[in-house]
């Protein structure tokens, strides 16, 4: 058995059969470059911060104000996190920051749209509950999926066979 099933707890175990029959048969990455076939071009924290703010005001125009995304290095990408979301005090004003793993520099823009968006709807959400995943999907009808791919794309970097990382080095 798989060590990465720990990635997808909580997924429905034919769904897990299948994802760990795809890592088993080293065929993951295969999955995911047909599916999603180049890198996206956000390389530094300017761009990931207009892109950001971009959903946010397509989607969240009402919600607080947005300070600074960035990316970062963050360990282990599913125990650490893929990104985190903090907020602060700027004299009456309370300001969301973002924090994205630097390991989605090289990675599919839907992916990384995935996350952005569920680290935006913890902007309004705090808790993983059923608001909070309608927000995510009002943002990215297809979140569910490309949450389960961002998962698949975790063990590829943890493995150390990011399939992105030359089509940046190419391309920037």
């Amino acid at each position: 058995m798989s060590d990465f099933k720990r990635y997808f707890t909580g997924y429905p175990e034919q769904i897990v059969s299948q994802v760990i029959q795809l890592i088993d048969n080293d065929k993951h990455g295969a999955y995911l470059t047909k599916k999603y076939p180049h890198a996206h071009t956000i390389t530094n924290d300017k761009s990931l911060y207009t892109y950001a703010t971009e959903l946010k005001k397509r989607y969240l125009k009402n919600a607080p104000p947005f300070g600074r995304a960035a990316f970062k290095k963050q360990g282990d990408m599913v125990t650490n996190a893929l990104g985190t979301h903090t907020y602060r005090m700027q004299g009456k004003t309370r300001k969301h920051d973002l924090a994205i793993n630097s390991d989605l520099l090289c990675a599919p823009e839907a992916l990384l749209k995935a996350l952005v968006v569920h680290e935006l709807a913890h902007f309004k959400e705090k808790d993983h509950n059923k608001s909070f995943y309608q927000l995510c999907c009002h943002m990215e009808p297809n979140y569910h999926q490309l949450e389960l791919d961002l998962r698949i794309f975790c063990v590829l970097v943890t493995q150390g066979k990011n399939p992105y990382l030359d089509f940046n080095r190419k391309h920037h």
